[in-house]
């Protein structure tokens, strides 16, 4: 292999090992721009003329008020590591017993706390070597002939 050609498979992998190294971002949701919030007007918008201002919203409350809500996050994706949320915005419109607009919010995440908005995690009532014992106790008390209605 001539020297040429060894500088550049070397300065190839070096180039390689680099860009696979650098961050990348991935965005989900949505915010309103400014200049649409500003034709949002409290005490004289209602529910539908938001969302046509605005758009669909990511969601509502599950509250009396029935707020309704956007949400815009930024996610940073970093070679082997855990993905971290480096960027969130909220923006929350509530609403009055007349379904006028009462206020309109924005958070971020230096705002709050990170919270779990769902955990699907199902318990089983036996924990430890009961509930091994109860699964392997089961095995021999199959019938197969219930199954054909014998």
């Amino acid at each position: 292999m001539s020297k040429s050609a060894f500088k550049f498979t070397v300065a190839t992998v070096v180039a390689l090992s680099v860009s696979g190294c650098t961050a990348q971002y991935r965005d989900h949701g949505y915010i309103p721009d400014e200049v649409d919030l500003e034709q949002v007007v409290v005490g004289v918008d209602n529910r539908s003329t938001v969302q046509e201002v605005l758009g669909s919203p990511f969601g509502s409350g599950v509250m009396e008020d029935g707020a309704i809500f956007y949400i815009s996050t930024r996610v940073k994706h970093y070679a082997f590591y855990e993905p971290k949320v480096v960027e969130r915005e909220m923006l929350v419109v509530t609403f009055d017993d007349e379904d006028q607009v009462e206020n309109i919010e924005k958070f971020g995440l230096e705002d709050g706390r990170v919270i779990t908005l769902s955990r699907r995690v199902t318990e089983a009532p036996v924990k430890g070597p009961k509930f091994l014992k109860q699964v392997l106790g089961n095995l021999g008390n199959f019938n197969p002939g219930g199954l054909l209605g014998g």
